[in-house]
């Protein structure tokens, strides 16, 4: 395996680890470590199915797009236009908690320092983020790599620094009313599909390991959050606060919990520079609308939504999750039927699933959509 397969990888996982992670603990603190694994078994192998099937539909394809582009040229202007729908909304939920939760663990460590509130630390994160956006920021790939070493020893200080105070008996609280609450945090927390492009770039000589990045990126993810979970929870208990960290404070040192807040605050700014990337493309490469205008919409909009009230994130990315990623996902599978026969290129992998489980992931996505919906209206 070569340097480009690492760093795709790396890409990859960093981009998924992101703010999704971070409302895990306080998810598993009302259903359990069970329900939480019953949850990933699940949604992990559904991803890694329509993530793939994305795959192929980018090595199918001649040129630069983004899911809209995809879907213009294989369904038409109807479907480019609920792509931007739901990919927009979808990518701008995840910026407003990027910057919701990386604004607050930043203000978490400077308050005590310098003052002010969390409201302008949330200002100067997005400031700066959206500063290097429009700069068009190319060192992602390579921070990523940093970041994910850093997480895991920060991982194994926690593990160390709080393994006396565990209490095996927090994982196991299960409340019947929170049975569905995970699913959409899980699905937004494990979806890494908006940057399978940028990974395709990356292996442009080695197309056919793009399968290999995709499951093995998942599945690592996966694991990572997990167990990320089960360390929170088997310390704060009922007494995890819903962005995770803060609610350490009480039980770790301060510099092992300012450790932890610093990873916060990079995970939550390069994901927030990849994903307004990746929307600021989207409407420039897809759409055509000039690039600095592309830029503002992809880092305004979602300001300006926060600004209006749209700042409960466990709500956020449980509807961008259940919702806005659910459409992109049918949509991706009706593509995808297309591709197969009116793509340009032959791919380095192809996927054979039987057309009826293809349906049923529809349906799947389908009935948790509407279930998300329902949940944020009421």
């Amino acid at each position: 395996m070569t340097k480009k397969f690492f760093q795709a990888l790396a890409l990859m996982i960093g981009h998924i680890i992101g703010v999704g992670i971070f409302s895990l603990p306080f998810i598993a603190a009302k259903v359990g470590i069970v329900m939480m694994l019953f949850y990933f078994a699940i949604l992990c192998t559904v991803v890694i199915l329509f993530e793939l099937l994305y795959g192929e539909v980018i090595l199918r394809t001649k040129g630069k797009y983004r899911l809209p582009g995809y879907a213009g040229k294989y369904l038409g202007s109807w479907a480019k236009k609920l792509a931007l729908f739901s990919d927009g909304l979808g990518l701008t939920a995840a910026i407003i908690a990027y910057v919701i939760v990386g604004g607050s663990f930043l203000g978490s460590i400077l308050i005590p320092i310098f003052g002010g509130t969390i409201f302008l630390y949330i200002l100067i994160f997005f400031a700066i983020g959206a500063l290097l956006i429009y700069i068009g920021v190319q060192s992602i790939v390579q921070t990523e790599s940093v970041l994910l070493v850093f997480f895991f020893v920060i991982l194994g200080l926690v593990f160390y620094k709080g393994f006396s105070i565990i209490n095996l008996n927090y994982l196991f609280i299960f409340d019947s009313k929170y049975f569905f609450l995970p699913y959409g945090a899980v699905l937004f927390s494990l979806v890494g599909s908006s940057i399978i492009p940028e990974v395709k770039e990356l292996l442009i000589h080695k197309n056919k390991n793009l399968k290999k990045v995709i499951i093995l990126a998942t599945l690592i993810a996966a694991f990572i959050s997990l167990f990320f979970t089960f360390l929170i929870l088997s310390i704060t208990g009922s007494e995890t606060t819903p962005e995770a960290i803060t609610g350490l404070k009480d039980y770790l040192t301060k510099g092992i919990v300012v450790l932890v807040l610093i990873f916060g605050i990079l995970a939550n700014f390069t994901s927030f520079l990849t994903v307004g990337l990746t929307f600021k493309k989207m409407l420039w490469y897809d759409f055509k609308i000039n690039k600095n205008l592309s830029w503002t919409i992809a880092c305004f909009l979602p300001l300006i939504l926060y600004l209006f009230g749209f700042n409960d994130f466990i709500k956020i990315i449980s509807l961008s999750g259940g919702s806005f990623l659910a459409i992109s996902a049918i949509l991706i599978i009706f593509i995808y039927f297309k591709a197969k026969i009116k793509g340009d290129l032959e791919p380095g992998y192809t996927m054979n699933l039987p057309k009826f489980f293809i349906y049923f992931l529809v349906l799947f996505f389908i009935v948790g959509a509407v279930y998300e919906l329902i949940s944020f209206i009421l």
